[in-house]
């Protein structure tokens, strides 16, 4: 089929989100690259918003999925099978977690994990008000919606969920809004579309310790942060603050549709009480388990997360050599570079699809790009794409 045919029927049959979309046509990809049908290569600094970690078309996740897809695909996912992909994956990733996070409950999507997990923070507290932060992305699904911390993107699709109330990330002095009618607070350890907001002044260890007092769960969407993207496995070490619920996605599936959130298996009995109290048909789904043990094995045997941090800082260093950067924001392979203009930004992306490198922007900041390429991007690889970001820059 030719490139305009196809062009075509995407604008005819796939529906749109934006008036301009990039249109670029994908044939291939491996490792940080991925490629078009004219030939063209492209560096690639989003990682499907931080789902390739280990790469595009990684050799051990590409054969796992082959393998689990010769064996079985699709069976009744959450019901009387014991399935080997899902059980060694929960066993793996287990052994990762503190002891009140032993019980996993697979999922499609980050979106579906948050709502599973509000879900059962109101059931396990038997409390209604839920609490978020401005500027917070947690899906777009109508529950996950009514937690997104902007009314910009909420207001078309009213009325949503019921009792819900907005804090401002990093105000401790807002923590006491937090009270024994709160079933549960869902919080980013790392606002990321925000543009990369870190916690400051040990923000997660108040929000935990308040939590904790009132009797609320804390429930952490480590959706883009977990798995790795910040240096350690999952965000909540960095900041010491273990989380009630926690909630994974995008890369936890090795590039396969895959999320999950986990508890203690205390609250997570809360789900069978009615029975089937929460159900899914692809949750679970055996051959995204098995792409994403594959991506759990290759970020240990390739010691992934020991070289995420130099990376980090020679971007940080590449970066802030150049006098139109205003500052770099974030922690391990999840980073923005502020340019403090939005005019600049998108002038800017333009330029880099130019010279053969895709960036993106934030949805609650226009004033900073995104630079979350796959963890195994090496250090040559990271002096070329700055040099040609600098090179953009001017």
């Amino acid at each position: 089929m030719s490139g305009t045919s196809l062009r075509n029927l995407f604008l005819k049959h796939l529906a749109q989100t934006s008036n301009t979309p990039m249109g670029l046509e994908v044939s291939h990809a491996k490792g940080i690259y991925f490629y078009t049908t004219e030939g063209r290569r492209f560096v690639d600094l989003v990682s499907g918003v931080s789902v390739s970690s280990v790469g595009h078309c990684h050799p051990k996740v590409v054969q796992a999925v082959q393998q689990q897809a010769q064996q079985y695909m699709h069976l009744m996912v959450y019901g009387e099978y014991i399935q080997s992909p899902q059980v060694l994956l929960a066993q793996k990733l287990c052994s990762k977690l503190p002891q009140n996070l032993q019980s996993v409950y697979f999922v499609n999507s980050g979106s579906e994990a948050n709502e599973g997990a509000m879900k059962l923070a109101k059931h396990y507290t038997r409390r209604t008000e839920i609490i978020t932060f401005r500027n917070a992305y947690h899906g777009s699904t109508q529950g996950a919606l009514s937690v997104m911390g902007s009314e910009a993107w909420k207001q078309n699709f009213r009325p949503l969920l019921p009792d819900v109330r907005s804090l401002e990330f990093n105000n401790e002095a807002q923590l006491a809004q937090i009270t024994e009618r709160t079933a549960c607070v869902v919080a980013e350890p790392i606002q990321a579309e925000a543009g990369i907001r870190v916690p400051q002044n040990d923000f997660l260890q108040k929000l935990r310790a308040r939590c904790t007092a009132v009797g609320a769960l804390l429930i952490l969407d480590e959706v883009q942060t977990g798995m790795g993207r910040t240096g350690s496995p999952f965000a909540f070490e960095k900041y010491n603050a273990v989380p009630d619920i926690l909630t994974l996605g995008k890369a936890f599936g090795g590039g396969m549709p895959l999320a999950a959130f986990i508890s203690s298996n205390e609250i997570m009995r809360a789900l069978s009480n009615p029975a089937l109290g929460h159900i899914t048909t692809f949750g679970g789904h055996p051959v995204s388990c098995a792409a994403g043990l594959a991506a759990l094995e290759v970020l240990d045997e390739e010691n992934l997360l020991a070289q995420v941090e130099e990376k980090s800082c020679r971007f940080r260093e590449k970066m802030l050599a150049h006098p139109a950067v205003k500052e770099v924001r974030g922690e391990g392979l999840l980073l923005a570079v502020e340019l403090g203009n939005a005019e600049k930004i998108q002038n800017f992306f333009q330029k880099t699809l130019q010279h053969g490198v895709a960036i993106d922007w934030f949805l609650f900041c226009n004033t900073a790009f995104r630079i979350a390429p796959p963890l195994t991007i090496t250090h040559n690889e990271i002096d070329e794409v700055c040099a040609t970001l600098c090179q953009c820059l001017e």
